[in-house]
């Protein structure tokens, strides 16, 4: 599934856009995801919970893509 995600501000730290598009139920699931190797930012896998997304990310998790604006 592909989707867009609009960024209110500057960015998203990762573990909220993991919630806020229903992917992590809680912070800690979402932390569990990003610790698991899960999450593919931009083609490379990350590794950082609280990475700043920007628009122009494309976050990729479990079939999921998220394409940030």
């Amino acid at each position: 599934m592909e989707e867009t995600f609009k960024i209110e501000g500057e960015y998203i730290e990762l573990i909220q856009l993991l919630k806020a598009v229903g992917i992590a139920q809680t912070g800690g699931h979402a932390k569990f995801i990003v610790d698991e190797g899960e999450v593919v930012r931009n083609g490379e896998v990350e590794t950082r919970k609280r990475a700043k997304l920007i628009p122009g990310d494309r976050i990729e998790v479990d079939g999921n893509v998220i394409n940030l604006t």
